[in-house]
C-alpha cells in the first residue's frame, strides 16, 4: 500500500471577519491521483487549497503531509501572477533561482518545460506579448519546473475562452500522465472536473465540507472527442446531480 500523500482530519477554517469557510473536512489523497475539488463559488475551495499548501493555517483540525512533500509543492493561482519585466524563461527560472540553482544548471530544465507546454519559441518574449492562455501556460511551467510531488491548481482556466480552456485541459491531463505527479484541481465547472480528473470531491455551500467523493469512470487517455461521448455525459450527469444535492 502506498503511503497517504496528504490527509485532512476535521479541518475547519474561520476568518477574523467571522466568515466560516470550512467545517469538518476529512479526506486523504494518494500519490499519483488527479483529484478535482468541485463546488459553488465561495464554498471554501481556494481556502482548502491554501491550507494544503501551507499558506494559511486551519482554525481547527489537522493536515498531515508525507515527508516526500517537503519543499515539493507547486501552486498555480487563478491569475498567472507573472513578473511583467521578466521574459518567459526568466519567469520560469524564478523558483529555481530562489532555490539556489544556477542559471546554467537550470537552462536545460527550463527549455524542456517550455517545449512541453508549447512555449519553446517564446522563451525571450514578455508576458504582455502573450495571450491569456499562453500566460497561464507559463505559470504552469513555472510550477512544474521544480518537479513538484504535488501540484495545486486554483481555477487556473476560469477566465479563459472555451476553446483555449479545452486545449489546456487536454495538455494538463497529458502532462499529468507524463510526469506522474499528484494534482489537486479546484474548479466550479462540472464538465472540466469530469474531463480532467480521476476523482471528484464535491463540496457543500459555505462553510464547505465534502458531501461526495466520486470516482470518474473514463479512460486514462482523453481528448476533445471524449466530450461528445455518452460515457462522458453520464459522468457529468452523475456529478451534476451530486453537486445539486450538496448545494441543497
Amino acid at each position: 500500500m502506498a503511503e497517504t500523500l496528504l490527509a485532512a482530519a476535521a479541518l475547519a477554517k474561520s476568518f477574523r471577519n467571522g466568515v466560516a469557510a470550512l467545517a469538518g473536512v476529512d479526506l486523504a489523497v494518494m500519490p499519483g491521483e488527479f483529484v478535482g475539488v468541485l463546488g459553488p463559488s465561495g464554498c471554501g475551495k481556494s481556502t482548502l487549497l491554501r491550507i494544503f499548501a501551507g499558506l494559511i493555517e486551519p482554525s481547527t483540525g489537522r493536515v498531515e503531509r508525507a515527508a516526500s512533500l517537503v519543499g515539493r509543492i507547486g501552486f498555480v493561482f487563478q491569475e498567472p501572477t507573472l513578473m511583467p519585466w521578466a521574459t518567459v524563461a526568466d519567469n520560469v527560472y524564478l523558483p529555481l533561482r530562489l532555490a539556489g540553482v544556477t542559471r546554467t544548471a537550470a537552462a536545460s530544465r527550463i527549455t524542456a518545460m517550455l517545449e512541453s507546454l508549447g512555449l519553446g519559441e517564446f522563451a525571450a518574449a514578455y508576458p504582455r506579448q502573450l495571450s491569456g492562455g499562453m500566460r497561464m501556460r507559463v505559470s504552469i511551467a513555472r510550477a512544474l519546473v521544480t518537479e513538484p510531488a504535488l501540484l495545486l491548481l486554483d481555477e487556473p482556466f476560469a477566465a479563459l475562452d472555451e476553446i483555449t480552456r479545452f486545449k489546456l485541459n487536454e495538455d494538463l491531463r497529458a502532462l499529468w500522465r507524463q510526469l506522474h505527479c499528484t494534482i489537486i484541481f479546484v474548479t466550479h465547472s462540472v464538465f472540466e472536473s469530469v474531463f480532467l480528473t480521476n476523482r471528484i470531491l464535491v463540496m457543500t455551500k459555505r462553510p464547505g465540507r465534502i458531501a461526495a467523493d466520486l470516482a470518474v469512470d473514463l479512460p486514462e487517455a482523453r481528448d476533445n472527442a471524449l466530450r461528445l461521448t455518452e460515457r462522458y455525459a453520464d459522468n457529468c450527469r452523475t456529478v451534476s446531480r451530486r453537486l445539486a444535492e450538496a448545494m441543497a
